[in-house]
């Protein structure tokens, strides 16, 4: 195996890794209520679920492109910030007590 092929098949497992992460930001996104974007503090689920489903989209439409082109990395980026720091604060206010 050269090394064409190892570099192909890693950038084609980084793709589908982004691409999966993208769309659960996104599906996720739109499962919670819009007020629980207001009680965490967060911006509203319009404005998210704007930013991880153009990412999605983004990185469906531009599925032959580098994904470290800038496009996808911001949304990556984004992604991750919605996995890491809103979805926690989105569960904790509507988690039962």
């Amino acid at each position: 195996m050269d090394f064409y092929a190892v570099q192909s098949t890693t950038m084609l497992v980084v793709l589908v890794v982004l691409l999966a992460i993208k769309g659960f930001a996104f599906v996720n996104a739109l499962t919670y209520r819009a007020e629980a974007y207001e009680a965490a503090g967060k911006l509203t689920k319009q404005a998210w679920c704007l930013i991880t489903g153009l990412g999605f989209a983004a990185q469906l439409i531009l599925i032959g492109s580098s994904p470290l082109g800038i496009i996808h990395l911001v949304f990556t980026i984004a992604s991750l910030v919605y996995l890491a720091d809103v979805r926690p604060a989105l569960r904790e206010v509507t988690s039962p007590r």
